[in-house]
């Protein structure tokens, strides 16, 4: 028949192609297998040689070493005649794993009493896991300041501080991210509480206007790190106490606000560097503070231009960077 091939040429044609088809699926399997095992020894290699790729050697003083200074973080917390609120943020924060000791800064005119001590004694005791020991300490201070909180603390054996309110709670995960990203660079302050600044143009470029968290939202820059949740350096704890102008420390005293403020200055003063703003979930358990009142915003805008001229010019740096735990989110 015209056009047609006999049946043992048409028989051999079939299996030739089936046999292209077969084969062709077999190469593609091989290139999938080999692209997998080569990703797992890629994997495998980053994993083990990632410590000497970055120059950390892996010995006791690595900066993930859980023994080692870097390796643990302290909690300073700032309270007031808030006890209900003290004991839930320790209870808590005690049960965060690497946790090496919390400072409780306590300011009120009469010594917190033995009963409340041995209850917060009692809850670290209780929530600490795993056979670990973390000391709790009670800072106490003559004086009824907001600078206290920046005190240094002269036998702090971690280089983290955690610096915290005790009407704010976080998740131990999120702690630990943070905590992360700190020992990432520990020069910087790194926080949860993001604020920004602008030059205020009705006035000139060496006037500025302080912006809450709504200018942040709106605009996805911030050039602060506030104190009531913020990772730094205890080095800072001295800069502050030794460094930071008298005039400014009276002017907090006495207007009991922009204590956060000032250490956002001391910090950028030191590094010449942004803060860094980790996503993570906050959860308040207090009612209201000073940021609720009225002209806080226009108070807080008169400390940004005092410490302007106390430090000589605006050492504050704006970013849009936000750390996310890529863990936790599935669209970055």
């Amino acid at each position: 028949m015209r056009g047609s091939l006999p049946v043992n040429r048409r028989t051999v044609f079939k299996l030739r192609q089936v046999g292209i088809a077969t084969l062709g699926s077999v190469k593609i399997r091989i290139l999938l297998c080999g692209c997998v095992a080569l990703t797992l020894l890629a994997v495998s290699n980053r994993n083990r040689d990632s410590s000497s790729f970055m120059g950390w050697t892996g010995d006791g003083d690595s900066l993930h070493s859980s023994s080692s200074p870097r390796g643990r973080y302290a909690i300073v917390m700032n309270t007031w005649k808030r006890y209900d609120l003290l004991k839930k943020s320790i209870s808590h924060y005690a049960s965060c794993p690497r946790l090496e000791s919390i400072h409780i800064v306590w300011s009120e005119p009469d010594p917190p009493s033995d009963s409340l001590k041995r209850f917060l004694n009692h809850v670290v005791q209780l929530n600490t896991r795993n056979g670990r020991r973390v000391e709790l300490v009670f800072d106490i201070n003559k004086e009824d300041s907001l600078n206290n909180r920046f005190k240094e603390i002269k036998d702090l054996k971690t280089d983290a501080v955690f610096s915290i309110d005790d009407d704010v709670i976080f998740p131990c995960s999120s702690v630990e991210f943070a905590f992360t990203v700190w020992q990432s660079a520990p020069d910087t302050m790194v926080g949860y509480v993001p604020r920004m600044h602008w030059v205020d143009e009705t006035k000139g470029k060496d006037n500025y206007i302080y912006g809450g968290w709504w200018s942040v939202w709106w605009t996805g820059s911030y050039s602060m790190i506030l104190s009531k949740a913020a990772f730094f350096h205890k080095k800072y704890l001295k800069l502050y106490t030794d460094e930071m102008p008298a005039s400014i420390k009276e002017y907090i005293t006495r207007n009991r606000n922009c204590e956060d403020i000032a250490m956002s200055f001391l910090v950028a003063n030191a590094t010449g560097a942004p803060p860094i703003w980790v996503k993570g979930k906050i959860f308040e358990i207090g009612s209201t503070g000073i940021s609720s009142l009225g002209g806080h915003s226009n108070r807080r805008t008169q400390c940004v231009n005092k410490f302007v001229a106390e430090f000589g010019r605006m050492p504050l740096i704006s970013t849009s960077m936000k750390a996310v735990d890529s863990r936790n989110v599935w669209l970055w």
